[in-house]
């Protein structure tokens, strides 16, 4: 505040800071949206964007891993994969499956199943070795790999025995009150569903609120990177996109399950039977497409199952993220895929045909006796079209995301302020500093500051039509460091030299 002057001598006046320090806006906060446990999700949560930091986190408030002829699961495999390749934040919005309760009737004694059942995979219950008048009974309950057995349970207790011990099935009583006796008859049945559910399917509808202004994801204040994990459905993926500009972030998006390398194995070729035909959206520049689906140990059955690739790969972008910065493209001999056996073999592919998917924007995911399983591809949705040159590669177009979204969260200070120079010096200074510490760290193409980037905010930006109309104009602008992605090799042999 001003000094109020009274004697002669030396007064010491403090200055306010007018330039403001931009702290770095996270890269890597990731959005994975689908069906979660249809009967171990917390209702609290359907529809709503959860923050977690872990997948046992995410398995008290999910239910953890689950399988299902009747609903997609490619969830909860995708947010475990995230977390093994190096993500560390994430946002879930499960979709309510509603799927039928699964439960058979012994006698007075209704059994819920707490797991999904289909015909291939029930679940057995037995009841056996009654004792004193059939008040006590052992139960045994079985479902894929999984066995639990029950010593000599009380009909009275078996409620809560099994609210407590059991995570395979719950009791109840449908008459309303407690028998005094088991069934009398040594019984083996298998859990079915009350009414008959339809195969998996991904419904439109679903995804649909998830994607609305004013929803729960929309309130989220900064996320970098989307998954609908197993989704290949062009009208929910457009959706997807178009929310993803709103927000500034990624989408890393799935091939179809059924889509080959190059048609000879399994189904149509993913560039014939599902780029050229326009199945996959390919106007927007915040998204990227990555094929095919990968082989990965199933803890459920013990065995290897294929997943989708986008669980994997948005760990993969966190993880370089964290290493190396987020100009730096998430592919190479570096980004070794965790927690993979290997590609599905309709997958396989030669040199050449990765060539014709990298022409095609289709990110290649390889395996090298060397190397392991790699992502071997780092352009956009919208590499092929000449009208998005500047967008081309992913780390380019995530470069300008993260720069965005850092300005647009440090810069409310400026609102309401005097329009005058000191504000527009006040300006420049803040964002050449937050440059400056990025250059510093390799991420823009130039030897100086000067041929690295550029911030201009003054009379040549802001005019006195501008300050009449309340605006104040900022321009930044960068040399995006560029993926080497063809390395060129000569070779020349020297002849007629002399022989000793």
């Amino acid at each position: 505040m001003p000094v109020t002057t009274s004697y002669p001598g030396i007064y010491i006046e403090e200055l306010p800071n007018t330039s403001r320090t931009i702290a770095a806006a996270p890269t890597s906060n990731t959005v994975f949206i689908g069906y979660s446990h249809p009967y171990k999700t917390k209702s609290e949560h359907f529809g709503k964007a959860v923050q977690i930091f872990s997948f046992a986190e995410y398995e008290r408030e999910f239910g953890g891993l689950f399988r299902s002829a009747h609903l997609f699961s490619d969830l909860p495999y995708a947010v475990q994969n995230f977390f093994l390749n190096g993500g560390s934040v994430a946002f879930i919005v499960a979709l309510n499956p509603d799927l039928p309760e699964a439960r058979v009737d012994f006698g007075p004694v209704r059994f819920t199943a707490l797991e999904p059942v289909d015909d291939v995979t029930p679940l057995r219950i037995t009841l056996g070795n009654f004792q004193d008048s059939n008040t006590l009974a052992d139960l045994t309950f079985t479902y894929r790999t999984r066995t639990e057995t029950f010593r000599r349970v009380p009909i009275a207790n078996l409620v809560t025995t099994l609210a407590n011990g059991s995570a395979l099935v719950r009791a109840s009583f449908p008459g309303g009150t407690t028998p005094t006796a088991y069934a009398t008859a040594k019984r083996t049945d298998t859990v079915s569903y009350a009414s008959t559910p339809s195969p998996a399917a991904v419904d439109p509808l679903d995804f649909t609120p998830v994607f609305q202004e004013d929803s729960s994801l929309d309130k989220v204040d900064v996320i970098n990177l989307m998954t609908l994990p197993g989704v290949s459905s062009f009208g929910v993926l457009s959706e997807a996109l178009a929310f993803c500009e709103r927000k500034r972030a990624f989408l890393i998006m799935d091939p179809p399950a059924e889509a080959s390398a190059d048609g000879t194995v399994g189904g149509p070729a993913i560039v014939s039977g599902f780029i050229d035909t326009g199945v996959i959206p390919r106007s927007s520049p915040n998204g990227a497409l990555y094929f095919p689906y990968l082989v990965s140990p199933d803890p459920l059955t013990g065995q290897a199952a294929a997943f989708p690739p986008s669980g994997f790969i948005a760990g993969i972008y966190a993880r370089t993220d964290t290493n190396r910065g987020v100009w730096k493209a998430p592919a190479g001999l570096e980004t070794t895929v965790n927690n993979v056996l290997g590609v599905v073999e309709t997958g396989r592919m030669t040199d050449m045909r990765a060539g014709v998917l990298n022409t095609a924007a289709v990110n290649a995911i390889r395996t090298f006796p060397a190397s392991g399983t790699v992502v071997f591809g780092a352009r956009t949705l919208v590499a092929a079209n000449t009208a998005f040159q500047q967008w081309k590669y992913v780390p380019v177009r995530r470069m300008a995301l993260f720069i965005e979204q850092t300005l647009y969260a440090n810069l409310g200070w400026v609102v309401f302020e005097p329009n005058a120079d000191p504000l527009w010096v006040a300006i420049r200074t803040s964002i050449e500093a937050f440059m400056l510490s990025l250059f510093r760290q390799g991420a823009f193409f130039g030897t100086t500051p000067t041929e690295a980037f550029l911030v201009k905010c003054d009379a040549t930006t802001t005019t006195q039509t501008d300050i009449d109309n309340g605006r104040v104009n900022i321009l930044v602008g960068f040399r995006p460091l560029k993926p080497a992605e063809f390395v060129i090799i000569q070779i020349a042999q020297l002849a007629g030299q002399a022989q000793s």
